[in-house]
């Protein structure tokens, strides 16, 4: 392959991959006109990113007062849309367009408003179990009342009879429920489970500082080039209006001069217009470099876990949470309403909600040693979440601020009726888990053309096959498998954008994305970074007219060469008799292998009547049709960087 050749071909990628930094500045208009429209709608709700409104939202939130459950349920739909739009702008603006002092606010905000969202329901309990004797139910003389919504449910339960025989909790017309020791059945006390569908007790995980670091200089830099440039072309004009200052004849000295203004003038400004042309390319190839760097590193891997964990302490990098968190408590019922000649009379205490100590830090006064048994606790797991083993139960430790696993037992989980049962020592926050990486590695994938700007993606595991669909700059769940049966979600056919559906597949179970430190806890095929992300860019561009595949020749060639099967796809429907082709890719030369995938052996032979390439794009241009490549030079810039961005995300080459 001659360098002649191989310059001309990777200048037309050069071009070819500009939908890559356009697709940049169009996310960024669209993130400058989502600020515009939330102000042009007024109504009420403040701009989360915007500091004095979010805190002034705050400030007057705390100020109101005696606020049912029910009322700081329906304000906490607001809080946990405010919530969301600031993870999302954390996520969704590029770490070279994030400064640290927005990082610091956007999460100092969400951490104000997920504390003052609890202390609300705190709050509103207090008002709640004040009335218990009025509510108090007919049979069996105590409290109970259960309060359902999208985002949290409510259990309470008020012991107003302190029957000792009363020892099994079941909320009406569910599982949930309690078995209370003796102890608990006749003391004053309150039993509350509140299941928020979220979870506000994990920590939030901070921006690496490398990752702060290296776009920090790629930015610098950018700034200082195009600096750089305007002073050299301004000092090139100044130099020529200048030069022809000096040429001028004293003879005609006013008309001349007229002349060489005018002139000086035109000259100006088709100066300044090329200074504006070039200042726009050499913008664009900067935003190029930085885009590049950025996708760089979603692939990078991290060379040491984060920290040491210790014994029982659940490694957030190898475990998620799922379902929410379940917030058990047992509070001291506070003084009870008492009607008084009309009025309702009421004793408030200072300190608010107290929480009763189980079991108690002394227990000189108990006489057997087995006074205070762990707590039965049967709950309902969320429907909308899949777990492809049976959940794993982990309490909050509130002093080390982590996840552990000790101080539960006789776990059991009915997966048919979704019903979880264990006994706990100690009440407080309580949460499931699954392993990160179940479904890693992958099995297989494929990547085919549905129609204009749009694609199906196929990833099988060895629990799940899921389909996503790929349009324009937006994703969507097409269908999921259990064990070859179709399983339905409630995210199927809902459109997002890739990064917004990316967390909604994770909290809901199916988890396809690793992360940098996943390589720690999955065996995967290791490729070069920067193979495979010119692998996925050149995958993206061609993947409105080709559908590509896993080949099992992936794993066997080295880490600086990438191996996947291809076939022109022109159809939507899926071929009955596809006839792939291989293709070998290491960074910087394409070539169709002469071996199959029913091969026996491995070989790089290149194909007869084939011939070496510098990018895909050109090796495919080959042998595609016209029509294919028409498809591919028209496809949308949006549409080929979310490919790109799934394709990126989900890592197929390395975790398959």
């Amino acid at each position: 392959m001659d360098l002649e050749r191989r310059h001309e071909e990777l200048e037309e990628l050069y071009l070819l991959e500009g939908c890559f930094p356009e697709a940049e500045k169009l996310k960024r208009g669209t993130r400058l006109l989502a600020q515009w429209k939330h102000y042009i709608q007024c109504d009420g709700s403040p701009d989360p990113s915007i500091s004095p409104e979010i805190n002034t939202f705050i400030s007057l939130w705390k100020e109101e007062t005696n606020e049912t459950l029910e009322e700081v349920i329906a304000k906490g739909k607001l809080v946990l849309n405010l919530i969301e739009k600031l993870k999302l702008i954390l996520l969704e603006t590029p770490p070279y367009d994030l400064e640290d002092k927005n990082i610091k606010q956007y999460q100092g905000s969400i951490l104000e408003l997920q504390e003052l969202l609890h202390l609300k329901f705190n709050i509103a309990t207090e008002i709640l179990l004040r009335q218990a004797s009025t509510l108090a139910d007919l049979d069996s003389g105590n409290m109970e009342k259960v309060i359902q919504d999208e985002n949290v449910t409510l259990y309470m339960w008020a012991n107003l009879k302190k029957n000792p025989r009363y020892r099994s909790v079941r909320f009406s017309e569910t599982q949930t429920g309690f078995e209370i020791p003796r102890i608990l059945a006749t003391s004053d006390i309150a039993l509350r489970l509140l299941h928020t569908h979220y979870d506000h007790v994990t920590p939030l995980r901070p921006v690496p500082a490398s990752l702060q670091e290296r776009t920090a200089t790629v930015t610098d830099f950018v700034k200082e080039e195009v600096k750089n440039e305007e002073a050299a072309i301004s000092k090139e004009l100044q130099e020529e209006g200048k030069q022809r200052e000096n040429e001028s004849n004293s003879v005609h000295e006013e008309e001349t001069k007229f002349e060489e203004q005018g002139d000086s003038e035109v000259q100006m400004g088709v100066g300044q217009e090329e200074s504006e042309a070039t200042k726009g390319e050499l913008e664009m190839k900067l935003l190029s470099e930085t885009v590049l760097s950025a996708q760089l590193l979603l692939i990078e891997n991290a060379n040491e876990k984060p920290c040491f964990f210790e014994d029982n302490e659940v490694d957030l990098c190898q475990f998620t949470t799922l379902g929410g968190v379940y917030h058990l408590d047992i509070l001291e019922l506070p003084p009870q309403c008492k009607p008084m000649k009309g009025w309702m009379i009421v004793e408030i205490l200072k300190e608010g909600l107290r929480k009763y100590i189980y079991p108690p830090e002394t227990t000189e006064d108990v006489e057997t040693e087995n006074a205070f048994p762990p707590i039965e606790v049967t709950l309902e797991v969320q429907e909308n979440v899949i777990f492809f083993e049976d959940p794993v139960v982990a309490r909050w430790d509130g002093e080390g601020k982590h996840w552990q696993t000790d101080g539960i037992s006789n776990v059991s989980y009915k997966s048919e009726e979704r019903l979880l049962t264990f006994s706990l020592e100690t009440f407080g926050p309580v949460t499931l888990i699954q392993d990160t990486h179940i479904n890693m590695p992958f099995q297989s994938w494929e990547l085919r053309p549905l129609d204009v700007n749009k694609v199906l993606l196929t990833v099988t595991t060895v629990f799940t096959e899921i389909q996503i669909q790929i349009k324009e700059n937006l994703c969507m769940l097409a269908s999921i498998k259990l064990n070859n049966k179709k399983h339905s979600s409630i995210l199927e056919g809902k459109w997002m954008t890739p990064i917004s559906f990316i967390c909604a597949l994770k909290e809901a179970g199916l988890n396809i994305f690793p992360s940098g430190y996943s390589h720690f806890y999955v065996v995967i095929n290791y490729k070069d970074p920067l193979v495979e992300l010119k692998a996925y860019r050149q995958l993206a561009l061609l993947s409105s007219a080709f559908a590509f595949g896993w080949s099992k020749w992936n794993t066997v060639c080295n880490s600086k060469k990438v191996i996947v099967k291809l076939m022109e796809h022109l159809t939507e429907e899926p071929i009955q008799k596809p006839n792939w082709t291989l293709l070998m890719f290491s960074g910087d030369r394409a070539q169709r292998l002469k071996i199959n995938e029913n091969s026996e052996t491995f070989s790089e032979a290149l194909k007869e009547e084939t011939e070496f390439h510098s990018t895909l794009y050109h090796m495919v241009e080959d042998f595609a049709s016209k029509k294919a490549m028409e498809k591919i030079r028209s496809a949308s810039c949006q549409f080929i960087d979310s490919v790109c961005y799934m394709l990126l995300s989900t890592r197929l080459l390395s975790y398959s």
